[in-house]
Formats: structure tokens, sequence, C-alpha cells
């Protein structure tokens, strides 16, 4: 057994099973969590101690008594239809009154915004009424719908919310002070100052995190009523809305931010106003975190940022963010994409991820030692994928570690995760993994959202983006190199880079593009791309813009088209399935296509892989829906399917289709292994052929040279083989 690179959890009342645990799993970080605390002595236990702080909440004093420092949120209320001229509106109808207030102070209530709903247009006939904390709307029109868009205060911090009903905690709540005031900016460096001289165990400060928290609401019930894990709408105060009129020139309205109640959800196409305000929120926070990494620093501490919770200003993508001059990232693994997500990071030295399950009650209960351990293995040989291209640093758990010292196969089965993760790192970190293509992922974000596309909160399951979602979680373990591009990138001339280009979405959303692809540049720098031998992914609705007589602006690159019931009386005769494509070659069972996309149909000259027909109709012409097809333009290629949900045959699927829309059949059978449930990477001096499964699994392997072998592989097994 290794030791190191392993952190865990502990508490002041399970100091001597920590010391254990730790020793068994090889650990030498331990961590506290919320609602515990480290014991005297943890170094006892471990060389690295990390601790929790909290920058913006957590001083119950210091909240209690400075409330006019307390953080907003910009809030907009449901619809609501005029029967009458006059309409009483209450600011609090399906929101939660523990969570928030409206704020009716003067700076605040200049900021409030009328729309009417069915012109568009501000309307600005109304008066506050603070008593009943409403907006009456004065000379309506009947059967017009408005909204009105207010200030509101935060009371309580979502996540110490989550925890508190979790757990169910006993304490006060935490409000959220803004160091944006003056006299919070000065109170959160003096009290990690003091915090840090108070707390001489701790040699990482883990903060939990800086000054923003991401977009969280709750309804009426206490229940989530808005989330964005990347939204910025509770990054917001009077202070700063009129800060930024002066540095910006123009106001930042609510709409602005409410944006017709859709809060500029990361789907959205982002607007200039929106990306103006993230800037200005961003260069606030890198501002003010440089200044509490310095202090950390003088304080011979370790910072370290949690991704997550008030993560919003601190961009791990974001061109300033080596400024912070961070120690390291941690955030939570939901599986390949969040791995790269955090070790794809730059500027910091070293990036950790903690697994699931998280050690709560609502999992390590007793009879459920089963299904525990199996939301482990399936958490671990997930993200293993992605290891295997680009490790963490670090790994480790959260939690409270006496709940999960319960369930002796759980913990014997970490052990062997903890030496498995060792040796990956060892191995892949001393060489380069061979990749055998380069593709860019193209969307409206670019590399502000590498991969975090098709993501509303941090990789939960959403079964209108699932299907986009697993391109992702694919590419996190393929021998390819990904980037993330935006359509300036594209207007910049940057397509030349890469070896393919995937494009996929819902029509409309960032990912697709929406209105980006209205502009000629874009359009005529793609095709020529592909023309001259690029390739061109599409999956979904892609270059989706219903336009010029097209609904896929580039359904000459890829193909299909859309029928979107306004061109039925063009007959449609290309309904043939074509066999023994080199992409679906080794392909045995149904492709599983998601929520899949009605309505495809091939141009002429396409070759179809996979189409469907309905039993209702016989004819021979206008009839099936394309799921799956390939073209030729010029001397590139095109591949469009329909969905793309992640499993290990579609994971195979699109390697062979960025392999052949690149060009690259030569590069079939090197370094690859026929049965989709195993996989194989090459480091120069050895391969490592993995079984992505709980059971036995057996492979034809091939190495860099084409020469095959037969491996049999033992449930999640590693096979090392020298080159």
């Amino acid at each position: 057994m290794r030791k190191g690179r392993i952190t865990i959890p502990t508490d002041e009342n399970y100091v001597e099973g920590t010391k254990k645990i730790a020793e068994l799993w090889g650990a030498d970080a331990v961590r506290d969590c919320d609602g515990v605390k480290l014991p005297k002595n943890p170094r006892d236990i471990a060389d690295k101690v990390y601790n929790v702080y909290f920058v913006d909440r957590g001083n119950h004093e210091w909240a209690k008594n400075n409330p006019d420092e307390w953080q907003h949120m910009f809030l907009m209320t449901p619809f609501v239809t005029a029967t009458e001229k006059t309409v009483r509106v209450h600011l609090m109808d399906t929101f939660y009154d523990e969570q928030l207030k409206p704020d009716f102070s003067p700076a605040a209530v200049k900021h409030i915004e009328v729309i009417d709903r069915t012109t568009g247009q501000v309307h600005t006939d109304w008066v506050a009424d603070e008593a009943n904390g409403d907006v009456v709307i004065q000379g309506a029109t009947p059967f017009h719908q408005y909204t009105v868009a207010f200030l509101g205060i935060s009371l309580w911090h979502p996540v110490h919310m989550y925890n508190y009903i979790t757990n169910d905690w006993d304490e006060p709540h935490h409000v959220m002070y803004d160091p944006y005031y003056p006299k919070t900016k000065k109170f959160i460096r003096e009290n990690l100052r003091r915090w840090c001289d108070e707390n001489p165990e701790c040699n990482v400060v883990r903060f939990t995190t800086f000054l923003y928290m991401f977009s969280l609401v709750f309804n009426e019930k206490g229940k989530e009523r808005n989330v964005d894990w990347f939204g910025y709408n509770m990054a917001v105060s009077p202070r700063m809305l009129d800060d930024f009129e002066k540095q910006y020139g123009y106001k930042m309205r609510a709409e602005y931010l409410v944006d017709q109640g859709y809060y500029n959800q990361t789907h959205r196409l982002p607007t200039k106003q929106y990306k103006d305000w993230m800037a200005f929120v961003e260069n606030f926070v890198i501002e003010t975190v440089k200044d509490l990494v310095k202090i950390t620093h003088e304080k011979n501490k370790e910072a370290m940022m949690f991704l997550g919770d008030c993560w919003i200003g601190a961009e791990i993508f974001g061109e300033r963010y080596a400024e912070l001059g961070l120690d390291a990232l941690v955030g939570s693994v939901g599986g390949g994409v969040t791995v790269r997500m955090l070790s794809d990071v730059e500027g910091v030295r070293y990036k950790e991820g903690r697994f699931l399950p998280y050690f709560f009650p609502d999992t390590f209960f007793e009879g459920n030692e089963e299904n525990a351990t199996r939301e482990l293995c399936n958490n671990w040989i997930t993200a293993r994928r992605a290891m295997m291209r680009n490790p963490l640093d670090r790994i480790g758990f959260g939690g409270y570690l006496e709940l999960a010292a319960k369930f002796p196969k759980f913990i014997k089965r970490v052990s062997e995760i903890c030496d498995e993760f060792r040796y990956i790192y060892d191995t892949v970190k001393a060489q380069t993994p061979k990749n055998f293509a380069k593709v860019a992922v193209l969307n409206a974000w670019g590399k502000k959202r590498s991969w975090m596309c098709n993501m509303t909160a941090h990789e939960l399951w959403y079964q209108p983006s699932y299907s986009y979602q697993g391109i992702y979680e694919a590419l996190s373990g393929l021998p390819v190199e990904v980037q993330f591009i935006n359509f300036d990138d594209v207007k910049a001339g940057r397509l030349g880079e890469f070896d393919t280009v995937i494009n996929a979405g819902d029509a409309g959303t960032a990912w697709s593009g929406g209105e980006y692809w209205a502009d000629e540049k874009v359009l005529t720098e793609v095709r020529k791309f592909v023309y001259n031998g690029g390739g061109f992914i599409g999956v979904g609705e892609p270059t989706a813009l219903q336009r010029e007589g097209k609904f896929f602006q580039l359904s000459d690159v890829l193909g299909v088209d859309k029928e979107c019931g306004i061109s039925l009386g063009e007959d449609k005769y290309n309904i043939q399935k074509q066999d023994g494509h080199f992409i679906t070659r080794g392909i045995e069972s149904p492709i599983d296509y998601g929520e899949d996309k009605k309505n495809i149909y091939a141009l002429r000259g396409t070759n179809i892989l996979d189409i469907a027909f309905s039993d209702r109709f016989t004819r021979k012409v206008n009839v099936g829906e394309v799921k799956m097809a390939t073209n030729d333009y010029g001397k590139g290629r095109s591949f469009y399917i329909t969905g793309l949900p992640y499993g290990a045959q579609n994971a195979k699927l699109l390697y062979r289709a960025i392999l052949w829309t690149a060009g690259k059949e030569d590069m079939d059978n090197k370094s690859y292994c026929v049965n989709p449930l195993t996989e194989a990477h090459y480091y120069g001096d050895r391969y490592a052929v993995i079984n992505n499964t709980a059971e036995k699994q057996t492979t034809d392997f091939y190495d860099i040279n084409g020469s095959a072998q037969k491996l049999s592989l033992v449930p999640y097994e590693i096979k090392w083989i020298p080159a």
C-alpha cells in the first residue's frame, strides 16, 4: 500500500476511528465539514489539515450588527394577468420568506422594474407598498400580463439551508454579508487574519467558497424554485448596480438580469449586458480574493478554493483565474466530466476531487451498505476514465466518517480505490497519454464553460440535456485532445487548429448557437474548414436557426435538416439505410439516442446510417426519421446523430465518428479494445486496458502497431501491459 494524495473527513468525536481509517486508506490530509469541528491535535492524524472557512457567512455577530450590508439577489414575480386597471402584486408569492425578503429602501426601490409582458414595454406607473410587501401597478391594460422585478435581501445561505434540513441541525441561520460594502470589505480581511491565528493547527484554508453564491432560490414551500450553478443573480446589490453604471456608462436594468424570468441560465445565449455584468463581478471578486490569498500565505497556510457554494466570480476557466494565486482547487466529482472540469484548470498547484457518496445519513443508514458501495464503485469507474487522460492530484471524501465506518465493505473498497488512484497518478503524470485526434467543442460560451456544456446543476441528470451531456462524459475518457471554443474563435480563424468540430444542443440554446448561425462569417469559416478536409459532428439540433429556407444552417455540411412542418410539399426521397460504415463497425446492439429528435430527414446524396419508420405509412417518399447519417463535403466529412447519452457503446461510437470525420481511419485498431465495456490507453512505455464494469470481461486488444491479443479482465480491473 502506498500513502498520500488522500483526504478524509474527521471531527472531534471520532479521533481514534479516524486514525485507523487514515492508516488503511493511506490518507495524508484530514478535513472538517459543515456541522463538525476538527479534533484538538489533527496533525497527529495527518500532515495536511484542511479547515473550512466561510468568507461571506458564519459570523453571526457581524451579520446581526450589520443588516445594511447583507447580500441581495434580483428576483422576478410570476406573470400576473390584469383584469382591471389596478393590479396588486405581492412580491413574495412563490418565494420562501425564510430565505429572503424584498428590499424597500430607496436605494433598492429605484431598481424595481415593472414590465408589460404582452407588449414587452417597461410600465412606469406603479407604487411600492412596503407595509404589505406589494407593488401596486396602476394604469394597467386589462388582460395584459405583467411582472415585477425587485431586489431581495438574502436571509439564509441556501447551502446552509440544505445542510440544516438534511442533517436536522438546530443552530442560527447563516446570513450572507456583502464584501462590496465598505465595512464588510474591511471585516473579511481582519476576520481572516484573526481566524488564521486562532486555528494554528490548520495549514490549508479551504475557502467554501468566496463572495457570492450561485443562483439557488427556494419556493414558498422551501423547495428549490430556481437553480443555476453558473448564475450571477445572487451577485448583485444597489451599490454594485450604481458603480456598474458609472464604469460601463449604462444602467444595469433589472430586466438584464432577470431575463424574462429565465435569469440568464447558462443554456441561454449570453447577452452583451449579462457578459458585462459577469466581467464586472469577476473583476471585483478577483481583486478581493487576491488579498485574502495573500493574507493566507502571510499566515503560512495554503489557500484552497472549493468549486461550489459561493464560487461565482472566481471563473476557473476565466482569463484572470491564475491571478488569484491559489494553491489548490477542490470540487465534487460526479463523473468524468467533473474530473476534467477540475483537472484541466490551470493556475493552481494541485487539484482535488471529492468523491461520492457523501457521508451523510441520507445514504449511510442501517441496511444500505450495498447501495452505498455500489454508488462508490459507479462514481469511481466513471471518473476513472477521465483520470486515465488527465488525473486529479488528490482525491477525498466528505461528511461524517463515523457513519461510513459502520460499513466495513465500503471502507475496504475505498482502500482499494485509493491504492489504484495513486498508481494511476504516478503513471499518467510521468508521461503524456497518446491522443489520436484534436477536437473542438463549439458553442456560445467557449472556453469559459469548458466541460460545463448542457449542465444546469453540477452534473445532475436533466431529461432535456442528458442526451447531450453524454457527449462530454464520453470525451472525458477518450484518447483525444479536447478544447472548447466560441463563435468569436471561429471568426478569428482558429478552426484550423483542430481535426474535428462538435456542435451539439437544442435550437436557440447557447450550446447549439442560435442567432450566431446568422453570421455569414461564422457560416463561411465552418464551411471552408470542412470543405478543405476538416470534420464536423452535429448532435441534436446543431447550427439550428430557421432562416433563409432551412432550419440547420449548415444542412449542406451535415447532409440533413429538420422538417418543421413548413416544407411538407417538398418531396424527400433519400430514405435508404446503408450498412457497413466505419463508424458503426463493431456496434452490435441498438443505438441509445436518449431523448432523440424527430423529423430529421436526409438530403440528396447523404449516407443514412440509421433511420426509423412508422408502421402507419408505407410510401417510398416523405417517410422515415433519420437518426444517424454521414456526409462528404469537399475534402471533409460530417456526422450527425439525434442524441448521444453516455454509455460504453456510445463512447465507442463517438470515438469512431471522430476518427472518421478527421480522416484518421488508419488510427483504427491502434491502442484499441473491441469490447466497448473495456478501453485502452497508451502511455509510451505501457498500455492500460481497463474494465469499466462490475462483471468479468474479455476483449481483443490491439497495440499501437495493430497487433492483437485476447485479454480477460476481472471486475473493475486495470491491466497494465508493457509496450
